[in-house]
C-alpha cells in the first residue's frame, strides 16, 4: 500500500514538473506576442492571395511554421539580453530567466535553433523575400530596439518597425512585390497601430519600466499628457489610413473606408478621453481597444481587399 502511495506521488510530482516545463517554455518564447506575430503574417498571406488569386494551403502552411519558430526565438534572445531587467520589473521577474529556473546556455542553444531553423525553413520552403523579412525582423528587434529601451525612448520607434515587418512575410510569400500599395499599407497599418498600443502599456506600467532601467516615452509623464498627446497623433494617423487608402488606391474597394473610418474614431476618441482624464482606467481601456482594433481592421481589409477581375 505504502509502496502505491508513494508511486502516485512521483506521478503527481512528474505531471507538475512536465507542467513547470511546458509553462516556462511558453514563457520564454512569449508565446501570445509570438502568436500575434503569426496573425499579421497570416493577414498578409491572405490579402496577398486575394489580390493575385492564387492561394496555397501548402505555402501558407510553411510560411506560418518559419514565422512562429523565428518570432519564438526572437523572444528566447529578447529576454537573454533582458535578464537583469525583467529582474528588478514585478511583471516579468517571474520569468525563467530571471527566476533561475533555465540556465542560460540552454536558453540560448533554444533560441538559436529557432530563429536558425525559422529563417531557413522559409527561404527553403516559402522564398528568400519572405526568409529575408523574417531576418529584418529578428535584426532590427534584437540588435536596435533592444539595446536602445536602455538609452532612449525613441526605441519605440524602431519597435514599432520591428512589430510592422511580420504582415510583409506573409505578403511576399504571396509572392507581392514588398513597395506595392499593399505592402506600404500592411506596413503603415501595423506601425500606426503600435504605438497608442505601446504607448498606453507604457504608461501604466511607467514606474516599473524606470525600475527596470528602461527609457521610455512615459517614464517621467506623471499626467498622461504626453503620453496622451502620442496616442492621439498616431490615432488621427490610423483613422486617415483606414479612411483614405480605399477611396485613393485601387487595393481595397471603397466601401472598407466606412469602418476603417469607425475604427480608427473609436480610438481616437478613447485617447482624448485618456487626454482629458489622465486616469489609468482610461489608459487600461485604450489599450484594451487597440488589442481589438487589429484583428477587426484586419477583418475589414481583408473584405474590402480587391481581387484580380
Amino acid at each position: 500500500m505504502a509502496k502505491e502511495i508513494q508511486t502516485v506521488e512521483v506521478a503527481k510530482a512528474s505531471a507538475g514538473g512536465f507542467k513547470g516545463v511546458r509553462e516556462d517554455l511558453l514563457a520564454l518564447t512569449k508565446a501570445r506576442l509570438s502568436l500575434l506575430v503569426v496573425l499579421t503574417t497570416l493577414f498578409g498571406y491572405l490579402v496577398a492571395a486575394r489580390s493575385s488569386g492564387d492561394f496555397s494551403w501548402v505555402t501558407l502552411f510553411h510560411t506560418l511554421v518559419g514565422t512562429i519558430l523565428a518570432a519564438s526565438g526572437g523572444a528566447v534572445f529578447n529576454q537573454l539580453m533582458e535578464v537583469e531587467q525583467d529582474s528588478r520589473m514585478r511583471r516579468t521577474a517571474g520569468r525563467p530567466l530571471p527566476g533561475n529556473r533555465m540556465p542560460k546556455p540552454i536558453a540560448f542553444i533554444i533560441g538559436w535553433l529557432l530563429c536558425a531553423f525559422g529563417i531557413i525553413h522559409l527561404g527553403m520552403k516559402v522564398n528568400m523575400v519572405a526568409a529575408s523579412m523574417a531576418a529584418a525582423t529578428l535584426l532590427t528587434y534584437l540588435f536596435i530596439y533592444t539595446p536602445m529601451k536602455r538609452v532612449s525612448s525613441s526605441n519605440t520607434i524602431v519597435g514599432g518597425i520591428s512589430g510592422a515587418l511580420p504582415p510583409l512575410i506573409g505578403w511576399a510569400a504571396g509572392g507581392q512585390p514588398l513597395w506595392s500599395i499593399g505592402g506600404l499599407f500592411l506596413l503603415a497599418l501595423l506601425f500606426f497601430w503600435q504605438m497608442p498600443h505601446f504607448a498606453a502599456i507604457n504608461w501604466m506600467y511607467r514606474e516599473e519600466y524606470a525600475q527596470g532601467g528602461f527609457k521610455m516615452w512615459s517614464n517621467d509623464d506623471e499626467t498622461g499628457k504626453k503620453t496622451a498627446w502620442i496616442a492621439i497623433s498616431f490615432s488621427a494617423l490610423i483613422l486617415i489610413l483606414g479612411l483614405l487608402t480605399p477611396l485613393l488606391t485601387p487595393v481595397m474597394s471603397a466601401w472598407g473606408s466606412i469602418g476603417g473610418a469607425a475604427l480608427g474614431l473609436l480610438m481616437l476618441w478613447l485617447s482624448v478621453k485618456f487626454l482629458k482624464s489622465g486616469d489609468r482606467n482610461d489608459a487600461r481601456k485604450l489599450f484594451f481597444y487597440t488589442l481589438l482594433y487589429l484583428p477587426l481592421m484586419m477583418i475589414v481589409s481583408y473584405s474590402a481587399w480587391s481581387s484580380p477581375r
